[in-house]
């Protein structure tokens, strides 16, 4: 294997960004389910609960917006900054619950994790730190090179917080999205020792050495309840190709118990899998407080 001999400032913003996704999935193993609703306090100025129709299309009026839509949905992934400003326009600015575009961007995102995405949007809105965050078109302009003016963004910080919805963003639409789990063949399994991975663990490295039965567990339940795009599924598939002799199985968990005994399973405990019954290997333990701390940008 080889060596990357690289210097401390090459590597601290990603050490950083992995840190946030280990502390929002520890605050998720904390509380559970709450995080799909305000946590500290409720959003503030809320006039609906749609997405805008200029976000989901990128037909902002803003190029930098428009640009980082199309990426999106061109690659699967986004810079950090721009995943802050999407968010600040729809929660800030157009005033949205934070609820219904967290779950547009999460869906398409290759890296999406439910824990790092939900709880950002709501540090971005305001429900889960103690101030909203904004960006005005001259950040917009520093940060990607743009030169626009004259935009709803074109304003002082200190207007933000009593600036009306632009009218290019006021229709909104709920979100909407079916994730195809059609097309897997049924595999063939037998009752026997069985590592049960999810869309939540695809590590190669668990039990590589030893033998067991290992199944990819798709529940139809978790994908329509947290829907992803085919782009995104598909990454996920594919990263699965570096685990061995993989089958996929889609189905609920209740009904692959029919087929092997409780006892047979072992799996990653994950919020997602509490559910689950056998032998389960613990989370890593948090390092973390479960109070939330005040970061200028850290969205994930």
């Amino acid at each position: 294997m080889k060596t990357l001999n690289l210097e401390w400032f090459e590597v601290e913003r990603l050490v950083q960004e992995l840190a946030w996704r280990d502390y929002f999935q520890n605050v998720w193993k904390q509380k559970g389910d709450e995080i799909f609703t305000d946590l500290k306090q409720s959003q503030e100025q809320i006039e609906n609960h749609g997405i805008p129709t200029a976000i989901v299309k990128g037909e902002t009026g803003i190029q930098i917006l428009n640009d980082a839509v199309k990426t999106l949905y061109e690659t699967g992934y986004l810079h950090n900054h721009l995943r802050m400003y999407l968010a600040s326009v729809c929660c800030n600015i157009a005033h949205c619950h934070w609820s219904e575009p967290a779950k547009w961007l999460y869906s398409n995102l290759l890296d999406g994790d439910l824990a790092s995405n939900h709880l950002s949007w709501q540090w971005v809105a305001g429900s889960f730190s103690k101030k909203k965050y904004f960006a005005n078109q001259d950040n917009l302009n520093k940060y990607f090179g743009g030169t626009e003016k004259n935009t709803f963004l074109d304003v002082d910080y200190s207007e933000f917080e009593s600036l009306q919805t632009p009218e290019i963003l006021k229709k909104t639409e709920k979100f909407s999205l079916r994730t195809d789990l059609t097309g897997f063949k049924s595999p063939s399994l037998v009752d026997e020792k069985t590592l049960i991975y999810t869309y939540y663990n695809l590590d190669p490295t668990w039990h590589q050495t030893e033998h067991f039965q290992r199944v990819l567990l798709l529940e139809p339940s978790l994908f329509e309840k947290f829907p992803v795009t085919k782009k995104t599924l598909d990454f996920a598939i594919e990263l699965s190709k570096n685990i061995p002799d993989l089958k996929i199985y889609v189905g609920e968990f209740a009904t692959l118990n029919k087929m092997i005994s409780t006892e047979n399973f072992i799996f990653k405990e994950h919020p997602t899998n509490y559910h689950f019954e056998g032998i389960k290997e613990d989370f890593p333990a948090p390092k973390t407080s479960s109070t939330s701390p005040e970061k200028s940008e850290k969205f994930l």
